[in-house]
């Protein structure tokens, strides 16, 4: 049985072991598959059982690999296959819930204090001679914000968001959250609201929902007109949650404070991205989920889900 991973690298940039699916069948790592329907149809070749992170499988793919009969994605969200083709053709395909909700929420509150800390900043100012220089014992070059007492706006209230309404409690804020989907139970310290009434109340607002036709653009020039004056905006979730012109230009108002994120529109971000040239902001390269503990608990996740399929008893299937 062959097996193919089409973009292996950020999984496993070298501080991991293939051994799992080694053991399994024949495997071939690509740590790049160009996204190119011909150049993804040779890497997949004659291979049974196939994996991807990023790496398309349209169903222009899906139709000229007729050997694949499994496809294991190798993060949580899966928009990235034709799942209808998929299904179409009988091939079974998978996902990894769960396995980066705590690196997740990590990084959620490592990009909130950066904006009221802003230690990084200071650090580098402080290397820099600033402070040697300074007639003072101390200096801050801009406002440093105390989390205890604010409101917290979660839009997305499954694992991650619970998570960091955990720590937001932790910190004396006030949570509110949003999720059509969700009820919260009696021994949470969240109070569940509109959409409208999040938009209103939040000093800070974080993103941790999925990419659906209903959040596409969820934040944008409507969305932040009917928040306070000063809201800072988090997200680590899906780029296209936010249009991303319309943040910025909310920033160069001041009407956003500050803002954060781990994820753009398109990735790798592009040198015209207008947020790179945004005040106030922090930007990180999608590492929210690439915690070395996260990362294996992804791969021992992959591995169990393939085992799973060949016992015929499938686990995180989202072809059904």
């Amino acid at each position: 049985m062959k097996l193919v991973v089409l973009d292996g690298f950020t999984l496993n940039p070298g501080d991991l072991d293939w051994k799992g699916f080694a053991d399994i069948g024949d495997l071939t790592v690509h740590d790049r598959t160009p996204s190119v329907a011909g150049d993804i149809i040779g890497a997949i070749g004659n291979a049974e059982i196939i994996f991807t992170n990023k790496t398309p499988l349209p169903a222009e793919v899906l139709e000229n690999v007729p050997s694949v009969r499994y496809i294991g994605v190798l993060a949580t969200g899966y928009n990235i296959v034709d799942i209808a083709a998929a299904k179409k053709l009988g091939i079974t395909v998978t996902n990894v819930p769960s396995y980066s909700t705590d690196s997740v929420a990590q990084l959620t509150f490592a990009l909130l204090l950066e904006i009221c800390h802003h230690a990084g900043e200071l650090n580098d100012s402080v290397k820099n001679g600033q402070w040697s220089s300074s007639a003072d014992f101390c200096y801050w070059n801009h406002d440093l914000i105390e989390l205890a007492g604010k409101t917290l706006g979660i839009i997305g209230f499954g694992r991650i968001g619970q998570r960091v309404a955990q720590i937001a409690d932790a910190f004396g804020m006030k949570v509110i959250a949003y999720d059509p989907t969700f009820e919260v139970s009696g021994n949470m310290n969240v109070t569940l609201v509109s959409l409208d009434m999040l938009l209103r109340q939040s000093d800070i607002i974080t993103l941790h929902c999925p990419l659906t036709a209903e959040t596409l653009g969820i934040i944008n020039k409507n969305s932040i007109a009917l928040m306070k004056n000063g809201v800072i905006i988090i997200n680590t979730a899906r780029g296209l949650l936010v249009d991303e012109s319309d943040l910025c230009n909310a920033l160069g108002t001041g009407k956003v404070y500050a803002a954060a994120v781990d994820v753009v529109s398109v990735e790798p971000v592009r040198k015209d991205n207008p947020l790179l040239t945004a005040k106030n902001i922090v930007i990180t390269p999608h590492i929210a989920w690439a915690p070395r503990a996260a990362r294996i608990r992804l791969m021992n996740t992959a591995v169990a889900n393939l085992k799973a399929f060949l016992n015929g008893t499938p686990e995180n299937v989202v072809s059904k």
